[in-house]
């Protein structure tokens, strides 16, 4: 009798033949197609796999935009982006209402025309400002700015009171103490140049890193400090630029900005401290944003403390605006957005400025005799109530922000699917969307000519009645907070340099071209030399 494992044993069978075919026919198959098969072979497939998906994504993503038919693979336009030209800015902004890119994985709208960019800022359901991706890593993602509905409307509600009127007013002196220092210094650079001009472009950041660190964290920093924090803020700057890697890398742009914004808070977090220490002080009064803001809550605790004691306490009493407190770590961060807003925008806007002036000497002489007629004592401290009588100053201030906008686009992440009625388009969650300012400012319906610098528009012509092409400092819950205190210090600029100082441009061919970096300025870093006025007593 066969045993049990014989009978267990294939090949014991009168079938043995058959089963051995029936196997080996897959088996060589198999080989057959295995053989071919390498670590190569995988690679590529997995990369053709990747890319078929990654232009299916755009295609669909892309619908009926405007932008090109096909990306390049994974990265797209991203080295266009890294060096951006703004003439490449403005054929996509003329390519159409709603257009798109598509950078890394990033997918990328952009919205041109000025209803298409109010759409967008006035939509908070279901965009809210981004920035950039590693802007959180930066700003820190407990940033007021990266706040949504009631809590950013309820945190906006406690910094209105640090932009007043009243209040920009006691910054004034401040900023003017700023002001004068430094125009000495550029007779200086000026002179050690042998009367040539040279680039001032950093320069004026310098100066309006000063200019907001005084008026916002008042004599907290020393002048070294302010020095290093302008300098530092170049890497946060650059490090949060529209295009740029998405994760912080040793050694790169990412890393140099966020290595600078530790810093940056770090020094913020200590002038908080001060103040609170200062104000505290019989008789201290505020001077600056820091210490109004911590007053400010002070007033409020004081105020719930005597509620809390039953005490019933006068209307007449009650702060205008009852604050939580703050923690020194949170007041850094809200500065820090301040100047963030500030810093490049302003040193845009006073290159621009004074270069647009310079080459049109009549239009500066307007500006000195307004000057001459409010303040004939230049050694005179300038007020608040004189600054609201220089209509040709500021028409001077507003005409250049329309011609030359600092902030040509605005970053806005998108929470949900974003349905366009105008464009019959949805831009999908967790895409980019990004409205424009330049061509609304620039819009000839508007603005007649809108490519001359004319500004005259804003005193015989129509151009403050254009409110919803006036896009400069956006619209919407997250319009500028500090709009008034920009035209106001630029004013204030203007009339102070004009009033001692002459200045002297020297064009080039790149004096008009636009150079991007975060915000624009002349190509040519604006070569410009400064001496003080022979025609004044």
């Amino acid at each position: 009798m066969a045993s049990v494992m014989e009978a267990m044993d294939a090949s014991a069978t009168q079938f043995a033949e058959s089963v051995h075919t029936s196997i080996a026919a897959p088996t060589g198959l198999l080989g057959k197609l295995l053989e071919h098969v390498n670590g190569w072979s995988i690679f590529f497939t997995l990369l053709a796999t990747a890319v078929v998906y990654d232009q299916v994504s755009y295609r669909i993503n892309k619908a009926n935009l405007a932008g090109d038919t096909w990306k390049i693979p994974f990265v797209g336009p991203f080295l266009e982006s890294v060096n951006p030209e703004f003439e490449g800015y403005r054929r996509k902004w003329l390519s159409g209402s709603l257009s798109c890119v598509s950078v890394f994985h990033k997918f990328v709208v952009i919205a041109s025309t000025r209803d298409m960019a109010r759409k967008v800022f006035n939509s908070p359901a279901h965009v809210k400002p981004c920035v950039v991706d590693v802007a959180h890593k930066l700003l820190r993602p407990e940033n007021w700015v990266f706040l949504d509905g009631k809590a950013h409307v309820e945190y906006r509600k406690g910094l209105n009171g640090l932009f007043t009127r009243q209040a920009l007013e006691t910054y004034l002196p401040g900023q003017q103490e700023v002001y004068r220092e430094y125009f000495a210094q550029f007779l200086r650079i000026t002179k050690a140049n042998h009367d040539e001009p040279k680039p001032f472009v950093y320069q004026f950041r310098e100066l309006m890193c000063a200019v907001s660190c005084r008026t916002f964290v008042g004599h907290y920093l020393s002048r070294d400090q302010v020095t290093r924090i302008a300098d530092d803020f170049y890497h946060i700057t650059a490090a949060l630029e529209l295009v740029n890697f998405p994760i912080i890398i040793p050694f790169t742009k990412t890393w140099y900005g966020k290595k600078a914004a530790d810093k940056v808070l770090e020094a913020f977090s200590n002038c908080a401290a001060k103040s609170r220490l200062r104000m505290r002080q019989k008789g201290a009064e505020p001077d600056c944003i820091i210490d109004r803001w911590i007053v400010q809550m002070m007033e409020s605790e004081r105020y719930n403390e005597r509620i809390a004691k039953g005490e019933t306490v006068p209307q007449e009493e009650k702060p205008a605006i009852l604050l939580r407190k703050f923690t020194d770590l949170e007041i850094s961060m809200t500065v820090f957005t301040f100047l963030f807003a500030s810093q490049d925008a302003t040193s845009s806007a006073c290159s621009w400025l004074l270069q647009l002036l310079a080459d049109r000497p009549e239009m500066l002489q307007k500006v000195r005799e307004e000057a001459h007629q409010l303040r004939p004592d230049p050694s005179q401290a300038v007020t608040m109530d004189m600054l609201e009588n220089m209509p040709y100053t500021r028409a001077c201030v507003k005409e250049t922000l329309r011609y030359r906008p600092p902030v040509i686009m605005v970053p806005y992440i998108v929470k949900k699917s974003f349905y366009i009625a105008e464009g019959n388009y949805t831009a999908p969650k967790g895409s980019m969307i990004i409205p424009s300012t330049w061509l609304s400012l620039h819009d000839p319906d508007a603005y007649v000519d809108p490519d001359t610098y004319d500004p005259e528009r804003w005193i015989s012509g129509t151009a403050e009645e254009q409110g919803k092409n006036w896009l400069v400092f956006g619209t919407g819950p997250h319009y500028c907070l500090g709009q008034t205190y920009a035209t106001m210090n630029l004013m204030l600029m203007l009339h102070m340099l004009a009033a001692e100082f002459e200045w002297r441009h020297q064009i080039t061919a790149s004096s008009e071209e636009i150079r991007v970096f975060a915000t624009i300025f002349p190509m040519d870093d604006l070569l410009l030399s400064f001496k003080r006025r022979t025609d004044i007593a």
